[in-house]
């Protein structure tokens, strides 16, 4: 696993915790996954109702408040696939 997975992960409990409202993906690309849940954030690549894809500038951004995910997503710096109204209310819990 990447350093940038792993402090992607640390960052993501902190700042989420357990995310109860489903499953998501974060792909940072030519990175890796991230899966987080009701148990939290944890490396992987497993089915989810969204998944977020982003290069690793993007989403070192959204982690530490430089770049609103709304905003990454209009300007199609962010990717999503899946649930949006779940994809909103991650973005809202990073912003």
């Amino acid at each position: 696993m990447s350093d940038v997975i792993n402090a992607a992960v640390t960052a993501l409990n902190e700042k989420l915790g357990s995310f109860d409202e489903g499953t998501a993906k974060f792909v940072i690309e030519d990175e890796g996954s991230i899966m987080v849940d009701g148990e939290g954030a944890r490396a992987g690549d497993d089915e989810a109702e969204v998944t977020l894809t982003a290069s690793r500038e993007t989403f070192e951004g959204m982690l530490n408040g430089d770049v609103n995910p709304t905003t990454a997503f209009m300007t199609g710096k962010l990717k999503v696939d899946g649930n949006m109204g779940l994809a909103m209310k991650l973005g809202s819990a990073l912003a």
